[in-house]
């Protein structure tokens, strides 16, 4: 499993991104200007370290492991086209990913767990994989459980969904229709992709 565990805002303050959304952990992106200490100094990053912390914002974002991560950028370096973009694309295209962006969670740690514990179909078949890519034309519900339908409900578009044009959310009815497959311009994550690729590339 690419599940962290650990301090979440620790991470968000080390990366200087919102990566994870509960409130404590937004809360723990406040960074002091100089590091605790009589002779604190923050040190210039270099090209390796600028290069690894863009690479741990996919990793922590999209709550995958080393491994993992490494196996997605050699696919995405086998296609056609830009390493990088191909490298966002299946990122964002993972059905935890989708499930959060179309407005089922309030958090993307929610989407993990729900599709974890079997509580999405696709296409009208079960998925308990996070990392499953979804695809154009791919219809995303709830299981047709009473308990599932009412809690879902509930939380449904209360998340922030916004900019996501190339998913349709009907909201009443629980689905998300995954209308075309986005481009390197829908990925929620904003980072220097092209020191990804040359970090991982190395």
């Amino acid at each position: 499993m690419g599940r962290y565990t650990g301090p979440k805002g620790r991470v968000n303050r080390r990366i200087g991104s919102v990566i994870f959304e509960n409130a404590g952990a937004v809360k723990a992106l406040e960074r002091r200007d100089t590091p605790p200490g009589q002779y604190g100094k923050r040190k210039k990053p270099t090209d390796y370290g600028l290069g690894l912390t863009e690479k741990q914002k996919i990793k922590y974002y999209y709550g995958m492991r080393d491994e993992q991560l490494r196996r997605f950028f050699d696919r995405a370096r086998s296609q056609q086209g830009n390493s990088g973009a191909n490298l966002m694309i299946m990122c964002e295209l993972r059905l935890d990913n989708v499930v959060r962006r179309a407005g089922f969670t309030i958090t993307r740690m929610q989407a993990r767990q729900g599709v974890a514990h079997r509580h999405f179909q696709v296409n009208g078949k079960t998925c308990d994989r996070p990392s499953y890519q979804v695809k154009a034309g791919d219809v995303i519900t709830i299981r047709k459980r009473p308990n599932l339908q009412k809690y879902y409900s509930e939380i449904a578009g209360h998340g922030d969904a916004t900019n996501c044009d190339w998913i349709h959310f009907d909201k009443d009815n629980l689905t998300a229709t995954i209308k075309v497959a986005p481009t390197l311009e829908d990925v929620s994550l904003k980072i220097e992709i092209g020191r990804v690729v040359a970090f991982m590339g190395r």
